[in-house]
């Protein structure tokens, strides 16, 4: 619904600013509009929406400004087809077709017959070059691209209208639910996890004590100054997926641990376990005043989608700290002694751990540089998490295993 009418000059100057705003398309005698844009040029992002006559949503288009300000890409298609006018919008079984693109090429096409769950087939998208871009146009010279779909057969002509009955006046602040631009992934408290008394929940378990953290016996050493975070399962020559510069030196292996008690049908009463919810190479005892994402040198922010993620991928549930200095001999210790199993290992070079999430740790003799391994989950792409003290050092390098946990309210209040 709309929240607050803009004038046409008040959206220019937003528009020039950078600022958000929403334009509704609207076709008198018809309730649902043809379509909603809503542009955010600091943010690099036009989104679009098309409606159908029952007021749902059949395709959104995300679109991004990257280095050239005449055009967009078509970063983001999404289509659905309701078989029925009954369908619920987005309903599950709702029939989809998604496209995602990338500025070098690349993309991919999923399509979903029978809706989530039912299956997907995903193949390389066949675009031209021309249908990757459009044209970005001046304001007010917005495109109805969606005048096919409606059946529109001649270029439509709007009349630029005062906005309908706002959901608030212009002297309230936004509300919560007003729209906003897509936004990656946020790091949550992530500091917090390593602070025992705590309580917090995963979702799936109401409540979780977070508990003292584990240290790992022995160090990081990292003489190259360059600390390498990233699947082990990678191509050999390709490098890291990710490198932080750290002072050289040797730096302690932690794991945030949270307790928790149900009841396990198995065993037939009460049971508390312990979980393992971040590991962390930690810097330096200086608390984090920032976090930020870690991320590959050609990775860039202005394609992430709401909630999106850099991080390492790992198709074998592993991930690893390392020297970066070092990193093919490390690696090729890694594979000699987990994936082949050699038995001839000097223990000096490759070290089995035990009681933990982190498996292994192998040394170059040559540098003394180490990699040390550790599972996740499952496999994916997990987020890195630099934390920088407020005079912008390293303080630390966190890997969330699985999710970021919620604070709980006490939790919240009383580490406030």
């Amino acid at each position: 619904m709309p929240w607050r009418p803009l004038s046409v000059a008040e959206a220019g100057e937003r528009d020039a600013a950078g600022l958000p705003y929403v334009v509704v398309y609207r076709a008198a005698g018809r309730e649902a509009p043809l379509e909603v844009r809503l542009v955010s040029w600091r943010d690099h992002y036009v989104g679009l929406w098309v409606y159908d006559a029952q007021g749902r949503r059949t395709c959104h288009l995300d679109m991004r400004l990257l280095d050239d300000p005449a055009r967009l890409l078509r970063r983001y298609t999404a289509g659905w087809t309701y078989t029925g006018q009954e369908m619920a919008e987005f309903d599950g079984a709702c029939p989809r077709i998604t496209v995602e693109l990338f500025p070098d090429g690349k993309g991919r096409r999923t399509e979903e017959p029978q809706g989530k769950g039912g299956g997907s087939h995903v193949t390389v998208p066949r675009v031209r070059d021309e249908e990757r871009w459009m044209n970005r146009p001046a304001f007010g010279a917005w495109p109805l691209l969606s005048a096919q779909v409606h059946g529109l057969t001649e270029p439509p002509v709007f009349e630029i209208t005062e906005g309908g009955a706002a959901a608030d006046d212009a002297s309230g602040s936004a509300p919560v639910t007003c729209w906003r631009p897509p936004r990656p992934a946020r790091p949550g408290p992530i500091g917090e996890l390593f602070r025992p008394g705590l309580r917090v929940t995963d979702g799936y378990h109401p409540e979780m004590t977070v508990v003292e953290p584990r240290r790992i016996a022995g160090t990081l050493r990292v003489p190259s100054g360059l600390l390498a975070v990233s699947g082990p399962d990678v191509y050999r020559g390709d490098g890291p997926h990710i490198t932080v510069p750290v002072p050289p030196g040797e730096y302690v292996l932690e794991e945030a641990l949270a307790r928790h008690t149900y009841h396990c049908e198995w065993e037939g009463s009460e049971v508390t376990r312990t979980d393992t919810m971040a590991v962390r190479v930690l810097v330096s005892e200086s608390p984090a005043a920032t976090w930020e994402m870690g991320r590959r040198p050609d990775d860039d922010p202005r394609l992430l989608r709401e909630d999106g993620i850099f991080g390492f991928d790992t198709d074998g549930a592993t991930g690893c700290f390392a020297d970066a200095g070092a990193w093919e001999p490390l690696l090729g210790l890694f594979e000699r002694g987990l994936i082949q199993g050699d038995p001839d290992l000097d223990p000096d070079v490759y070290e089995d751990i035990s009681d933990s999430m982190y498996l292994l740790r192998t040394r170059d003799r040559a540098t003394g540089g180490e990699l040390a391994a550790f599972a996740t989950t499952g496999d994916g792409t997990y987020p890195v998490r630099v934390g920088r003290s407020e005079a912008g050092e390293v303080v630390g390098v966190v890997v969330l295993v699985e999710g970021m946990p919620e604070l709980l309210p006490e939790s919240t209040a009383a580490g406030a």
